[in-house]
Protein backbone atom coordinates (compact mmCIF):
# COMPACT_ATOMS: atom_id res chain seq x y z
CA UNK A 1 0.00 0.00 0.00
CA UNK A 2 1.36 3.10 -0.81
CA UNK A 3 3.06 5.43 1.95
CA UNK A 4 2.00 9.37 1.78
CA UNK A 5 5.91 9.47 0.97
CA UNK A 6 5.45 7.70 -2.29
CA UNK A 7 1.96 9.14 -3.13
CA UNK A 8 3.75 12.46 -2.79
CA UNK A 9 7.14 11.72 -3.78
CA UNK A 10 5.21 10.05 -7.38
CA UNK A 11 3.00 12.91 -7.72
CA UNK A 12 6.30 15.20 -8.16
CA UNK A 13 7.99 12.94 -10.23
CA UNK A 14 4.75 13.12 -12.46
CA UNK A 15 4.15 16.80 -12.04
CA UNK A 16 7.68 16.79 -13.47
CA UNK A 17 7.82 14.92 -16.26
CA UNK A 18 4.14 16.66 -17.38
CA UNK A 19 5.94 19.78 -16.62
CA UNK A 20 8.92 19.26 -18.48
CA UNK A 21 7.53 17.42 -21.56
CA UNK A 22 4.94 20.26 -22.26
CA UNK A 23 7.17 23.25 -21.36
CA UNK A 24 9.25 21.98 -24.61
CA UNK A 25 6.06 21.06 -26.03
CA UNK A 26 5.53 24.10 -25.91
CA UNK A 27 8.82 25.87 -27.16
CA UNK A 28 8.57 23.32 -30.27
CA UNK A 29 4.77 24.59 -31.03
CA UNK A 30 6.30 28.34 -31.22
CA UNK A 31 9.30 27.36 -33.43
CA UNK A 32 6.87 25.33 -35.38
CA UNK A 33 4.24 27.73 -35.60
CA UNK A 34 6.64 30.28 -36.90
CA UNK A 35 7.67 28.10 -39.75
CA UNK A 36 4.53 26.20 -40.85
CA UNK A 37 0.92 27.63 -42.00
CA UNK A 38 -2.40 27.32 -39.30
CA UNK A 39 -3.58 25.13 -42.23
CA UNK A 40 -1.03 22.72 -41.85
CA UNK A 41 -1.86 22.36 -38.38
CA UNK A 42 -5.38 21.93 -38.98
CA UNK A 43 -5.35 18.93 -41.56
CA UNK A 44 -3.33 16.96 -38.85
CA UNK A 45 -5.59 18.07 -36.03
CA UNK A 46 -8.25 16.75 -38.13
CA UNK A 47 -6.59 13.66 -39.03
CA UNK A 48 -5.64 13.06 -34.94
CA UNK A 49 -9.52 13.10 -33.99
CA UNK A 50 -9.98 10.05 -35.97
CA UNK A 51 -6.63 8.66 -34.27
CA UNK A 52 -7.87 9.56 -30.84
CA UNK A 53 -10.97 7.52 -31.14
CA UNK A 54 -9.21 4.32 -32.75
CA UNK A 55 -7.03 4.88 -29.71
CA UNK A 56 -10.11 4.07 -27.28
CA UNK A 57 -11.32 1.28 -29.26
CA UNK A 58 -7.66 -0.42 -28.72
CA UNK A 59 -7.20 0.82 -25.37
CA UNK A 60 -10.69 -0.60 -24.73
CA UNK A 61 -10.32 0.45 -20.59
CA UNK A 62 -8.30 -2.33 -19.52
CA UNK A 63 -5.08 -0.33 -19.14
CA UNK A 64 -7.12 1.38 -16.41
CA UNK A 65 -8.72 -1.81 -15.61
CA UNK A 66 -4.89 -3.31 -15.02
CA UNK A 67 -3.85 -0.29 -12.57
CA UNK A 68 -7.35 -0.72 -10.67
CA UNK A 69 -7.48 -4.29 -10.28
CA UNK A 70 -5.44 -5.30 -6.48
CA UNK A 71 -3.34 -8.80 -7.76
CA UNK A 72 -2.88 -7.76 -11.19
CA UNK A 73 -0.25 -10.15 -12.53
CA UNK A 74 2.37 -11.42 -15.63
CA UNK A 75 -0.83 -13.07 -16.98
CA UNK A 76 -2.98 -9.93 -17.03
CA UNK A 77 -0.46 -7.61 -18.53
CA UNK A 78 0.29 -9.95 -21.07
CA UNK A 79 -3.44 -10.84 -21.78
CA UNK A 80 -4.33 -7.05 -22.46
CA UNK A 81 -1.15 -6.50 -24.41
CA UNK A 82 -1.89 -9.46 -26.57
CA UNK A 83 -5.89 -8.41 -27.06
CA UNK A 84 -4.77 -4.88 -27.68
CA UNK A 85 -2.39 -5.79 -30.40
CA UNK A 86 -5.19 -6.97 -32.28
CA UNK A 87 -7.77 -4.70 -31.94
CA UNK A 88 -5.10 -2.50 -33.05
CA UNK A 89 -4.29 -4.40 -36.06
CA UNK A 90 -8.23 -4.46 -37.38
CA UNK A 91 -8.42 -0.98 -36.46
CA UNK A 92 -5.39 0.50 -38.90
CA UNK A 93 -6.57 -1.98 -41.79
CA UNK A 94 -10.08 0.18 -40.78
CA UNK A 95 -8.33 3.39 -41.45
CA UNK A 96 -5.89 2.35 -44.06
CA UNK A 97 -9.30 1.63 -46.42
CA UNK A 98 -11.25 4.24 -45.25
CA UNK A 99 -8.46 7.08 -45.36
CA UNK A 100 -9.70 8.06 -49.22
CA UNK A 101 -13.27 8.35 -48.18
CA UNK A 102 -12.27 10.64 -45.45
CA UNK A 103 -10.07 12.87 -47.84
CA UNK A 104 -12.96 13.11 -50.13
CA UNK A 105 -15.77 13.83 -46.91
CA UNK A 106 -13.39 16.67 -46.52
CA UNK A 107 -12.11 17.73 -49.79
CA UNK A 108 -8.71 17.54 -48.68
CA UNK A 109 -6.71 14.77 -51.27
CA UNK A 110 -3.48 15.40 -49.00
CA UNK A 111 -5.56 13.82 -45.95
CA UNK A 112 -5.42 9.99 -47.57
CA UNK A 113 -1.99 9.52 -46.69
CA UNK A 114 -1.74 11.31 -43.61
CA UNK A 115 -4.42 9.37 -42.11
CA UNK A 116 -2.55 5.62 -43.42
CA UNK A 117 1.18 7.30 -42.10
CA UNK A 118 0.05 8.37 -38.71
CA UNK A 119 -2.42 5.46 -37.62
CA UNK A 120 0.70 3.78 -37.53
CA UNK A 121 0.70 5.07 -33.75
CA UNK A 122 -1.99 2.37 -32.81
CA UNK A 123 0.70 -0.01 -32.68
CA UNK A 124 3.06 1.77 -30.13
CA UNK A 125 0.28 2.90 -28.46
CA UNK A 126 -0.17 -0.61 -27.30
CA UNK A 127 3.20 -0.84 -25.91
CA UNK A 128 2.91 2.67 -24.63
CA UNK A 129 -0.35 1.86 -22.67
CA UNK A 130 0.75 -1.78 -20.89
CA UNK A 131 4.43 0.29 -20.19
CA UNK A 132 2.33 2.90 -18.20
CA UNK A 133 -0.17 1.08 -16.56
CA UNK A 134 2.85 -0.71 -15.21
CA UNK A 135 4.69 2.11 -14.34
CA UNK A 136 1.50 3.57 -12.68
CA UNK A 137 0.55 0.04 -10.48
CA UNK A 138 4.35 0.27 -9.43
CA UNK A 139 4.85 4.17 -8.95
CA UNK A 140 7.59 4.06 -10.73
CA UNK A 141 6.61 7.86 -12.05
CA UNK A 142 10.49 8.82 -12.16
CA UNK A 143 11.39 6.49 -14.98
CA UNK A 144 8.28 7.96 -16.75
CA UNK A 145 9.95 11.48 -16.36
CA UNK A 146 13.13 10.50 -18.25
CA UNK A 147 11.54 8.69 -20.80
CA UNK A 148 9.26 12.07 -21.72
CA UNK A 149 11.88 14.30 -22.07
CA UNK A 150 14.22 12.02 -24.12
CA UNK A 151 11.47 11.49 -26.53
CA UNK A 152 9.84 14.90 -26.58
CA UNK A 153 12.99 16.32 -27.10
CA UNK A 154 14.34 13.69 -30.17
CA UNK A 155 10.93 13.63 -31.89
CA UNK A 156 10.71 17.63 -31.66
CA UNK A 157 14.27 17.73 -33.17
CA UNK A 158 13.13 15.30 -36.10
CA UNK A 159 9.51 17.67 -36.32
CA UNK A 160 11.88 21.04 -36.77
CA UNK A 161 14.34 19.27 -39.21
CA UNK A 162 11.32 18.33 -41.40
CA UNK A 163 9.76 21.31 -41.15
CA UNK A 164 12.86 23.58 -42.33
CA UNK A 165 13.23 20.69 -45.25
CA UNK A 166 9.68 22.27 -46.18
CA UNK A 167 7.77 18.88 -45.92
CA UNK A 168 5.01 21.36 -44.87
CA UNK A 169 1.81 18.95 -42.24
CA UNK A 170 4.14 15.81 -42.68
CA UNK A 171 6.67 17.30 -40.60
CA UNK A 172 3.42 17.38 -37.48
CA UNK A 173 2.97 13.59 -38.99
CA UNK A 174 6.67 12.20 -38.46
CA UNK A 175 7.04 14.15 -35.38
CA UNK A 176 3.84 12.64 -33.19
CA UNK A 177 4.92 9.10 -35.08
CA UNK A 178 8.77 9.38 -33.47
CA UNK A 179 7.65 11.06 -30.65
CA UNK A 180 5.65 7.74 -29.15
CA UNK A 181 8.11 5.33 -30.49
CA UNK A 182 10.89 6.45 -29.10
CA UNK A 183 9.36 6.54 -26.15
CA UNK A 184 8.46 2.67 -26.53
CA UNK A 185 12.06 2.27 -27.03
CA UNK A 186 13.11 3.86 -23.95
CA UNK A 187 11.00 2.46 -21.72
CA UNK A 188 12.06 -1.00 -23.22
CA UNK A 189 15.37 -0.43 -21.42
CA UNK A 190 13.87 0.96 -18.50
CA UNK A 191 10.94 -1.24 -17.17
CA UNK A 192 11.33 -4.56 -16.56
CA UNK A 193 7.65 -5.55 -18.61
CA UNK A 194 7.91 -7.37 -21.10
CA UNK A 195 4.89 -8.82 -23.92
CA UNK A 196 4.86 -12.75 -24.28
CA UNK A 197 2.57 -15.05 -25.51
CA UNK A 198 0.81 -15.88 -22.51
CA UNK A 199 -3.21 -15.11 -22.77
CA UNK A 200 -6.42 -16.52 -20.64
CA UNK A 201 -9.75 -15.79 -21.55
CA UNK A 202 -10.67 -15.93 -18.01
CA UNK A 203 -8.50 -13.09 -17.47
CA UNK A 204 -9.93 -10.81 -20.02
CA UNK A 205 -13.30 -11.16 -19.10
CA UNK A 206 -12.66 -10.29 -15.66
CA UNK A 207 -10.61 -7.19 -16.79
CA UNK A 208 -13.34 -6.49 -19.79
CA UNK A 209 -15.77 -6.78 -17.08
CA UNK A 210 -14.79 -3.08 -15.43
CA UNK A 211 -13.04 -1.69 -18.71
CA UNK A 212 -15.80 -2.34 -21.09
CA UNK A 213 -17.51 0.38 -19.32
CA UNK A 214 -14.54 2.65 -19.10
CA UNK A 215 -14.20 2.06 -22.83
CA UNK A 216 -18.43 2.83 -23.50
CA UNK A 217 -17.22 6.38 -21.20
CA UNK A 218 -14.14 7.01 -23.31
CA UNK A 219 -15.72 6.31 -26.24
CA UNK A 220 -18.51 9.02 -25.64
CA UNK A 221 -16.17 11.47 -24.46
CA UNK A 222 -14.03 10.96 -26.86
CA UNK A 223 -16.72 11.26 -29.96
CA UNK A 224 -18.35 14.28 -28.56
CA UNK A 225 -15.40 16.20 -27.69
CA UNK A 226 -13.51 15.76 -31.25
CA UNK A 227 -17.26 16.02 -33.16
CA UNK A 228 -16.65 19.92 -32.04
CA UNK A 229 -12.91 19.72 -34.47
CA UNK A 230 -14.81 17.10 -37.21
CA UNK A 231 -17.96 19.85 -37.68
CA UNK A 232 -15.20 22.79 -37.63
CA UNK A 233 -13.02 21.46 -39.84
CA UNK A 234 -16.27 19.88 -42.38
CA UNK A 235 -18.37 23.53 -42.38
CA UNK A 236 -15.22 25.75 -41.77
CA UNK A 237 -11.58 25.94 -42.88
CA UNK A 238 -8.84 23.87 -41.65
CA UNK A 239 -6.94 27.06 -40.54
CA UNK A 240 -10.49 27.81 -38.15
CA UNK A 241 -9.97 24.44 -37.14
CA UNK A 242 -6.10 24.72 -36.59
CA UNK A 243 -7.57 28.27 -34.12
CA UNK A 244 -9.47 26.52 -32.31
CA UNK A 245 -6.88 23.73 -31.23
CA UNK A 246 -4.69 26.09 -30.67
CA UNK A 247 -6.80 28.18 -28.32
CA UNK A 248 -7.06 25.03 -26.77
CA UNK A 249 -3.74 23.71 -26.37
CA UNK A 250 -2.33 27.09 -24.64
CA UNK A 251 -4.59 26.60 -21.47
CA UNK A 252 -4.51 22.94 -21.87
CA UNK A 253 -0.40 22.87 -21.85
CA UNK A 254 -1.12 24.50 -18.06
CA UNK A 255 -3.50 22.50 -16.80
CA UNK A 256 -2.34 19.02 -18.13
CA UNK A 257 0.90 19.14 -15.83
CA UNK A 258 -1.02 19.31 -12.93
CA UNK A 259 -4.43 17.34 -13.72
CA UNK A 260 -3.01 14.39 -15.91
CA UNK A 261 -0.34 13.94 -12.68
CA UNK A 262 -3.28 13.93 -10.15
CA UNK A 263 -5.03 11.39 -12.40
CA UNK A 264 -2.19 8.88 -13.19
CA UNK A 265 -1.08 9.16 -9.33
CA UNK A 266 -3.90 9.33 -7.23
CA UNK A 267 -6.15 6.09 -9.04
CA UNK A 268 -3.71 3.67 -7.88
CA UNK A 269 -3.27 5.78 -4.79
CA UNK A 270 -7.28 5.84 -4.21
CA UNK A 271 -7.62 2.40 -5.17
CA UNK A 272 -5.25 0.73 -2.49
CA UNK A 273 -7.96 2.19 0.19
CA UNK A 274 -11.07 1.41 -1.82
CA UNK A 275 -12.20 -0.40 1.20
CA UNK A 276 -11.73 2.74 3.35
CA UNK A 277 -14.26 5.59 2.69
CA UNK A 278 -12.80 7.89 4.93
CA UNK A 279 -9.34 7.91 4.04
CA UNK A 280 -11.03 7.98 0.36
CA UNK A 281 -12.82 11.68 0.67
CA UNK A 282 -9.47 12.73 2.67
CA UNK A 283 -7.08 12.30 -0.11
CA UNK A 284 -10.09 13.43 -2.51
CA UNK A 285 -10.57 16.42 -0.44
CA UNK A 286 -6.67 17.39 -0.63
CA UNK A 287 -6.34 16.98 -4.09
CA UNK A 288 -9.55 18.92 -4.63
CA UNK A 289 -8.05 21.61 -2.54
CA UNK A 290 -4.25 21.41 -3.64
CA UNK A 291 -4.65 21.58 -7.29
CA UNK A 292 -7.73 24.13 -7.48
CA UNK A 293 -5.46 26.48 -5.56
CA UNK A 294 -2.81 25.89 -8.11
CA UNK A 295 -4.90 25.43 -11.27
CA UNK A 296 -7.78 28.15 -10.91
CA UNK A 297 -5.07 31.26 -10.68
CA UNK A 298 -3.10 29.90 -13.85
CA UNK A 299 -6.09 29.69 -15.75
CA UNK A 300 -7.62 33.52 -14.70
CA UNK A 301 -4.19 34.98 -15.51
CA UNK A 302 -3.35 33.37 -18.62
CA UNK A 303 -7.58 34.79 -19.73
CA UNK A 304 -6.60 37.78 -19.20
CA UNK A 305 -3.31 37.86 -20.40
CA UNK A 306 -4.45 35.67 -23.93
CA UNK A 307 -3.55 38.44 -26.44
CA UNK A 308 -0.28 40.03 -25.27
CA UNK A 309 0.81 36.24 -25.10
CA UNK A 310 -0.51 34.61 -28.33
CA UNK A 311 1.24 37.82 -30.07
CA UNK A 312 4.21 37.57 -28.52
CA UNK A 313 4.67 33.63 -28.79
CA UNK A 314 3.03 32.71 -31.78
CA UNK A 315 2.91 35.77 -33.68
CA UNK A 316 0.15 38.18 -35.46
CA UNK A 317 -1.27 35.10 -37.87
CA UNK A 318 -2.65 32.91 -34.63
CA UNK A 319 -4.15 36.10 -32.71
CA UNK A 320 -7.66 35.16 -34.15
CA UNK A 321 -7.41 31.90 -31.54
CA UNK A 322 -7.06 34.81 -28.64
CA UNK A 323 -10.91 34.13 -28.07
CA UNK A 324 -10.77 30.62 -27.67
CA UNK A 325 -7.79 30.78 -25.42
CA UNK A 326 -10.16 32.35 -22.78
CA UNK A 327 -13.27 30.54 -23.27
CA UNK A 328 -11.15 27.00 -22.40
CA UNK A 329 -9.29 29.01 -19.73
CA UNK A 330 -12.58 29.32 -17.90
CA UNK A 331 -13.75 25.86 -19.21
CA UNK A 332 -10.67 24.20 -17.72
CA UNK A 333 -10.12 25.62 -14.33
CA UNK A 334 -12.46 23.45 -12.60
CA UNK A 335 -10.96 20.46 -14.43
CA UNK A 336 -9.39 19.31 -11.15
CA UNK A 337 -12.84 18.32 -9.60
CA UNK A 338 -13.91 16.58 -12.69
CA UNK A 339 -10.57 14.52 -12.43
CA UNK A 340 -10.66 14.05 -8.40
CA UNK A 341 -14.47 12.85 -7.97
CA UNK A 342 -13.98 10.91 -11.27
CA UNK A 343 -10.53 9.18 -10.29
CA UNK A 344 -12.10 8.23 -6.93
CA UNK A 345 -15.11 6.76 -8.89
CA UNK A 346 -13.23 4.80 -10.41
CA UNK A 347 -10.51 3.74 -7.56
CA UNK A 348 -14.03 2.10 -5.89
CA UNK A 349 -14.30 0.01 -8.87
CA UNK A 350 -17.60 1.75 -9.71
CA UNK A 351 -17.20 2.13 -13.08
CA UNK A 352 -20.98 0.96 -13.69
CA UNK A 353 -21.42 4.70 -12.19
CA UNK A 354 -18.85 6.26 -14.41
CA UNK A 355 -20.54 5.07 -17.43
CA UNK A 356 -23.83 6.46 -16.70
CA UNK A 357 -21.99 9.71 -15.72
CA UNK A 358 -20.45 10.00 -19.37
CA UNK A 359 -23.83 9.22 -20.95
CA UNK A 360 -26.06 11.69 -18.78
CA UNK A 361 -22.71 14.13 -19.92
CA UNK A 362 -22.55 13.68 -23.09
CA UNK A 363 -26.16 13.83 -23.38
CA UNK A 364 -25.82 17.34 -22.44
CA UNK A 365 -22.56 18.10 -24.37
CA UNK A 366 -24.71 17.23 -27.30
CA UNK A 367 -27.84 18.91 -26.80
CA UNK A 368 -25.39 22.05 -26.17
CA UNK A 369 -23.12 21.24 -29.64
CA UNK A 370 -26.20 20.88 -31.60
CA UNK A 371 -28.01 24.05 -29.91
CA UNK A 372 -24.62 26.05 -29.97
CA UNK A 373 -24.18 25.09 -33.59
CA UNK A 374 -27.13 26.19 -35.48
CA UNK A 375 -27.65 29.54 -33.05
CA UNK A 376 -24.11 30.55 -33.26
CA UNK A 377 -22.83 28.95 -36.67
CA UNK A 378 -19.31 30.10 -35.67
CA UNK A 379 -16.29 28.52 -34.18
CA UNK A 380 -16.78 30.34 -31.04
CA UNK A 381 -20.17 29.84 -30.49
CA UNK A 382 -19.55 26.05 -30.82
CA UNK A 383 -16.55 26.82 -28.06
CA UNK A 384 -19.18 28.48 -25.82
CA UNK A 385 -21.47 25.52 -26.22
CA UNK A 386 -18.38 23.75 -24.89
CA UNK A 387 -18.03 25.87 -21.87
CA UNK A 388 -21.47 25.26 -20.68
CA UNK A 389 -21.39 21.46 -21.06
CA UNK A 390 -18.41 21.29 -18.76
CA UNK A 391 -19.54 23.93 -16.11
CA UNK A 392 -22.90 21.74 -15.92
CA UNK A 393 -21.08 18.61 -15.91
CA UNK A 394 -18.84 19.26 -12.98
CA UNK A 395 -22.28 19.04 -10.74
CA UNK A 396 -22.92 16.02 -12.27
CA UNK A 397 -19.63 14.28 -11.84
CA UNK A 398 -19.78 15.61 -8.09
CA UNK A 399 -23.04 13.86 -7.63
CA UNK A 400 -22.58 10.08 -7.04
CA UNK A 401 -19.66 10.77 -4.06
CA UNK A 402 -21.74 13.17 -1.78
CA UNK A 403 -23.65 9.31 -1.46
CA UNK A 404 -20.54 7.46 -1.88
CA UNK A 405 -18.26 9.14 0.42
CA UNK A 406 -20.21 12.28 2.42
CA UNK A 407 -18.03 14.56 0.05
CA UNK A 408 -21.33 16.49 -2.16
CA UNK A 409 -21.94 19.98 -4.13
CA UNK A 410 -22.45 22.35 -0.85
CA UNK A 411 -18.42 20.82 0.67
CA UNK A 412 -16.45 20.99 -2.37
CA UNK A 413 -17.70 24.36 -3.47
CA UNK A 414 -16.28 25.86 0.06
CA UNK A 415 -12.95 23.90 -0.62
CA UNK A 416 -12.80 26.10 -4.02
CA UNK A 417 -14.40 29.10 -2.72
CA UNK A 418 -10.95 30.79 -1.89
CA UNK A 419 -8.77 29.83 -4.71
CA UNK A 420 -12.38 31.41 -6.88
CA UNK A 421 -12.01 34.57 -5.07
CA UNK A 422 -8.27 35.18 -5.00
CA UNK A 423 -7.90 34.44 -8.49
CA UNK A 424 -10.63 36.77 -9.12
CA UNK A 425 -8.86 39.54 -7.32
CA UNK A 426 -5.88 38.56 -8.55
CA UNK A 427 -7.09 39.28 -12.28
CA UNK A 428 -8.73 41.90 -11.54
CA UNK A 429 -4.98 43.66 -10.90
CA UNK A 430 -3.96 41.47 -13.58
CA UNK A 431 -6.14 43.27 -16.36
CA UNK A 432 -5.49 46.88 -14.91
CA UNK A 433 -1.85 46.48 -15.56
CA UNK A 434 -2.39 45.49 -18.85
CA UNK A 435 -4.35 48.51 -19.62
CA UNK A 436 -0.95 50.66 -19.17
CA UNK A 437 0.68 51.28 -22.72
CA UNK A 438 4.30 50.12 -21.72
CA UNK A 439 6.37 47.46 -24.19
CA UNK A 440 4.80 44.02 -24.71
CA UNK A 441 7.17 42.12 -23.27
CA UNK A 442 7.85 44.33 -20.09
CA UNK A 443 4.14 44.37 -19.50
CA UNK A 444 3.60 40.35 -19.72
CA UNK A 445 6.49 40.12 -17.00
CA UNK A 446 5.13 42.70 -15.01
CA UNK A 447 1.70 40.94 -14.65
CA UNK A 448 2.89 37.60 -14.14
CA UNK A 449 4.69 38.98 -11.35
CA UNK A 450 2.25 41.22 -9.77
CA UNK A 451 -0.24 38.60 -10.46
CA UNK A 452 1.56 35.87 -8.64
CA UNK A 453 2.51 38.20 -5.90
CA UNK A 454 -1.09 39.27 -5.11
CA UNK A 455 -2.60 35.97 -5.02
CA UNK A 456 0.23 34.18 -3.03
CA UNK A 457 1.03 37.15 -0.82
CA UNK A 458 -2.53 37.49 0.64
CA UNK A 459 -2.74 33.52 0.70
CA UNK A 460 0.14 34.19 3.27
CA UNK A 461 -1.76 37.15 5.15
CA UNK A 462 -4.83 34.89 5.51
CA UNK A 463 -2.97 31.79 6.60
CA UNK A 464 -4.65 29.48 4.16
CA UNK A 465 -4.30 25.97 5.12
CA UNK A 466 -3.54 24.91 1.69
CA UNK A 467 -0.59 27.71 0.88
CA UNK A 468 1.31 25.92 4.34
CA UNK A 469 0.44 22.66 3.10
CA UNK A 470 2.01 22.92 -0.30
CA UNK A 471 5.21 24.73 1.45
CA UNK A 472 5.22 21.87 3.49
CA UNK A 473 4.90 19.33 0.95
CA UNK A 474 7.64 20.82 -0.71
CA UNK A 475 10.08 21.07 1.73
CA UNK A 476 9.58 17.56 3.10
CA UNK A 477 9.67 16.43 -0.80
CA UNK A 478 13.50 18.69 -0.83
CA UNK A 479 14.60 17.28 2.43
CA UNK A 480 13.64 13.70 1.73
CA UNK A 481 15.47 13.84 -2.11
CA UNK A 482 18.18 15.98 -0.83
CA UNK A 483 19.41 13.86 1.37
Amino acid sequence: MPTKHTIISSLFWKFFERCGTQLIQFLLSIVLARILAPNDFGLVALITIFINIATVFVQSGLNTALIQKKDADELDFSTVFIASFGVAILIYILLFFSAPFIASFYKQESLAPIVRVLSLTLFFGVFNSIQNAYIARHMMFKKLFFRSIGAIIASGAIGIGLALAGLGAWALVYQQLSNIFIAVVIMWFTVPWRPSLKFSITRIKGLFAFGWKLLCSSLLDVLLSNLRGLIIGKFFTPSDLAYYNRGDTLPYLAISNINTSISAVMLPALSSHQDDRQQLKRLMRRSIITSSFIVIPMMVGLAVMAEPVVKVILGDPWLPCVPFVQVCCIMYAFYPIHTSNLSAINAMGRSDIFLKLEIIKKVIGLALLIGSYFYFRTPIGLAYGALLASLINTFVNVHPNKKLMGYGYIEQIKDIMPAILLSCLMGAAVYALGLIQINIYLKIVLQIIAGTLIYFGIAKMLHLERLEYLIQTVKEFRNKHGQ
